[in-house]
Parts: C-alpha cells; sequence; structure tokens
C-alpha cells in the first residue's frame, strides 16, 4: 500500500473533453516525509510510518520531538502508518505526489462531518409514527416504540435511537484522479471526499 496525507481544500468542478460537467475535490497533497520503517525481521510486518504538516516544538511532548529528530525533520502535526509499502523507504525520505499519476483510482480515508446530537429521522432515516389522527401530538418525528415491558424489561444493545451522528473514519473507495498540479502541490479528485474543508486525509492507492 502506497499513500499520502494530505489536506482537503475544497471542491470545485472541471469540465470534460465532451463538455460534460463533473463534480470534484482540491487535495493539497504533501509533502510528507518517512519517521519511521518496519521491517519483518524487526518488528513482524513491513510498514512506513509518513508525517504531514509542521507544528511547533512547544506543542510537541519531548518523545515526539526525539522521534522526529531521528528522522531529521521538523516535528509534524499528523502521523500515520501504512503497512506493505513496496518501495524502499529511507529514513527521513521525502514523499511527494509523484508516486500518484493522472487517471489512476485511488482509496481516500477521511474523518466524516461531525453533525452532533441528532434525531432517528436524521440518524436513521426514519419516517415517524404516521398520521396526527387520533389524539397524536407532536409524533411525527418520535422514534416509536424501544420493545417490550415486562420482558425482557430493558433495551436490546445496538437498538438505533437518537445519538450523536457523524465524526466517524470513512474510506471512499475507487475515486479517479482527474488533475496533478504538481508545482502547487495540488491533485484534483473526481466526487466527493470525507471531512470538512482544512482537515486532513489519506490518499491510497
Amino acid at each position: 500500500m502506497i499513500g499520502l496525507i494530505g489536506t482537503k481544500i475544497g471542491m470545485t468542478s472541471v469540465f470534460s473533453p465532451e463538455g460534460k460537467k463533473i463534480a470534484c475535490t482540491v487535495v493539497e497533497a504533501g509533502p510528507n516525509v518517512v519517521t519511521q520503517v518496519r521491517t519483518v525481521e524487526k518488528d513482524g510486518y513491513n510498514a512506513v510510518q509518513i508525517a504531514y504538516g509542521n507544528r511547533s516544538e512547544k506543542s510537541t511532548p519531548k518523545a515526539l520531538q526525539g522521534h522526529f529528530a531521528k528522522a531529521k525533520t521538523a516535528p509534524k502535526k499528523f502521523v500515520t502508518e501504512l503497512r506493505d509499502w513496496e518501495p524502499t523507504a529511507t529514513l527521513g525520505q521525502e514523499i511527494s505526489m509523484d508516486i500518484f499519476e493522472e487517471g489512476e483510482f485511488v482509496d481516500v480515508v477521511g474523518t466524516s462531518k461531525g453533525k452532533g446530537f441528532q434525531g432517528v429521522v436524521r440518524r436513521h432515516g426514519f419516517a415517524g409514527v404516521g398520521g396526527q389522527t387520533h389524539g397524536q401530538h407532536n409524533r411525527l418525528r418520535a422514534p416509536g416504540s424501544l420493545g417490550a415491558s415486562s420482558y425482557p424489561s430493558k433495551v436490546f444493545k445496538g437498538m438505533r435511537m437518537a445519538g450523536r451522528m457523524g465524526g466517524d473514519r470513512i474510506k471512499t473507495f475507487n475515486l479517479q484522479i482527474l488533475k496533478m498540479m504538481k508545482e502547487d502541490n495540488l491533485i484534483i479528485i473526481k466526487g466527493a471526499l470525507p471531512g470538512h474543508i482544512g482537515s486532513h486525509i489519506i490518499i491510497e492507492k
């Protein structure tokens, strides 16, 4: 698995050669730095740890400062590990968007937008309890019955109820790279990506 950590800039649209308008997302991808290399002999599996985004030493724990110093790089904000890294990576190596090509398909991992505490209609697509006749009052968005009374006298785990929505790790598969602007470290990817503007995402292939 090969990948990069980047920042979601926002959405825009491009036109195909046939004149069709295509929605796409602009991502600032890299450059990333290799901060650790794991091997089968030492760790039991092959992986590469990459880091992205500078942060001040003041806000970096001492242990992490030493970790980044081994790779001879400044402290970084985001760190992730990608298993089964195909090329031979070295500690401190800089990885750019050159690992991708225009037209190829990638997978994107991000954290979805947090929606806060939501009811069952928005969270699970419930339709409410029906009409307003027979004395019902303000029941249109209610969840309805949750279970039996005397037995089992409890609500089973996993019941679809109101609760916090969003803020989950989402992986979107098979998104096409439409254009690469290497001078600005920008990649234009077809379709929508998880997360809010400014959030960090992982592009994998």
